[in-house]
């Protein structure tokens, strides 16, 4: 019997638990579930503990469950969740808790040069040595109290495993925490002493052990089921495309999700700029990649106003009517204090909201390739690689390159799967370039919208 690899995704938005065949890679089964935050006076947490019930009650329900030989765990960034000494939590803070965003000249000035982290100075807590100097000072005695904290995909390893580790890829992730070019913590995280929190870092595919006695009871798992060591879910999208084409090889990867993450292989870090929301994240090897990124989902979201799907038609009654979005319609990404806008939009379709919405998320990602100055090949996954007309119309813009969408979103890259569960590595899929948008007016429309920019 060919084993399975357990993928669990647990995404800002959505937790996912899939099934992988470790020969063929094919999904054999999979299942998702919406995650909520929980609201209290004072905070926002995440809800880990109803997403865990969640995941042990779907390891029940598997099918061929016992086929189950490692568990991979993969989860968004800016995240940790801190745990006493007998493993309660302390705190799972959400990034998004009104309370890390309030002004903080002491933590501006305590922060590491962006040349050494890499890591822009974000809202609310997207910045995770921000989410420590609140916890801090706030008075909660909430890292007093903590013994350890665990960075989100290694949080979810511990709890099947019992084994704590840290791992770069979360680490790496905009947290000001960590210089990715020493490959060390940075000097805030040791001057404030955060650092006494972190497990000892070990690689994303590391094995952290077998399954605890009481995650087999209750979900019938086989005993001998491995837990690896987890990655950053951005990271695993990349991390099937650095595995295919080599580590110098430049391409871009355009990873979607509730971010729209844009990550440029073998590009020059001195392009970054903080102000822009560029920034380097560390990949499995502990490298930096540059990167630029913007809330695509939730942007994509309020321009499309319902679930209906872009067409041809709608995109050229858009073009025609010369309907545009101008940033920004979330936080984060280049334009963070311009409030989003719609102009020319009354009374669009719901196919041409769509349409709108797609253009808005292309020209976005088109401008982050050309802030990276990122070469070579573009891979688009997640979401938009569904999207029927966001890979055409960015080809239709990069006709000198190559654009190719790929079924890999974080918790279905089958060779990244095989990877870090242990596995022979697996060719990923082949598949063809997509051919540009042929279509008047796109290349205007382009540099009409550039012109509408902040500056």
């Amino acid at each position: 019997m060919t084993a399975f690899i357990a993928v669990v995704d647990i995404g800002k938005s959505n937790a996912k638990l899939s099934l992988l065949d470790a020969q063929s890679g094919s999904n054999i089964w999979s299942v998702k579930r919406a995650n909520h935050v929980i609201h209290t006076s004072q905070s926002r947490q995440l809800d880990v503990v109803a997403i865990e019930r969640w995941l042990l009650d779907m390891f029940r329900c598997a099918p061929h469950k016992e086929r189950v030989s490692v568990i991979v765990p993969i989860a968004h960034g800016a995240a940790a969740v801190f745990v006493d000494e007998q493993g309660d939590i302390v705190e799972a803070p959400d990034y998004e808790d009104p309370r890390f965003g309030a002004a903080d000249e002491d933590y501006e000035r305590q922060r590491d040069a962006f040349e050494e982290t890499y890591s822009p100075s974000l809202p609310l807590g997207l910045n995770l040595g921000r989410q420590f100097h609140t916890l801090d000072r706030d008075g909660s005695q909430s890292l007093t109290r903590a013994r350890h904290a665990l960075l989100y995909p290694q949080y979810w390893a511990w709890r099947l495993s019992g084994v704590m580790a840290s791992e770069v890829t979360s680490l790496g992730c905009h947290t000001d925490l960590w210089r990715p070019r020493q490959k060390a913590f940075s000097e805030l995280a040791h001057a404030r002493q955060w650092t006494r929190l972190f497990p000892p870092l070990r690689f994303a595919g590391d094995v952290l052990g077998t399954i605890t006695a009481s995650v087999a009871e209750a979900t019938g798992l086989p005993p001998t089921c491995r837990v690896s060591c987890g990655i950053h879910d951005s990271n695993a999208a990349f991390l099937e495309h650095l595995l295919a084409h080599g580590r110098d090889e430049p391409f871009c990867v355009i990873s979607s999700g509730t971010w729209t993450v844009t990550m440029a292989n073998a590009a020059d870090p001195t392009r970054l700029r903080a102000g822009y929301d560029m920034l380097a994240n560390v990949n499995v090897f502990s490298a930096p990649v540059c990167t630029a990124r913007f809330m695509g989902g939730r942007e994509y979201e309020a321009i499309s106003r319902s679930p209906a799907l872009p067409h041809q038609q709608a995109l050229e009654a858009v073009l025609q009517r010369r309907s545009m979005a101008v940033p920004s319609f979330a936080q984060g990404g280049p334009f963070p204090d311009a409030q989003g806008g719609v102009l020319r939009a009354d009374d669009l379709s719901e196919p041409e909201h769509a349409a709108l919405a797609t253009l808005y998320v292309a020209l976005m990602s088109d401008l982050s390739i050309d802030l990276l100055a990122a070469r070579g090949d573009i891979f688009v996954d997640g979401p938009l690689a569904s999207n029927p007309l966001f890979g055409s119309v960015l080809a239709a813009w990069h006709p000198q390159r190559r654009v190719f969408i790929t079924p890999c979103s974080s918790g279905e890259c089958a060779r990244v799967a095989a990877f870090l569960g242990g596995f022979p590595e697996r060719a990923s899929a082949t598949s063809s370039a997509i051919e540009p948008l042929n279509l008047a007016g796109l290349e205007d429309y382009r540099r009409s919208w550039r012109e509408l920019l902040p500056q």
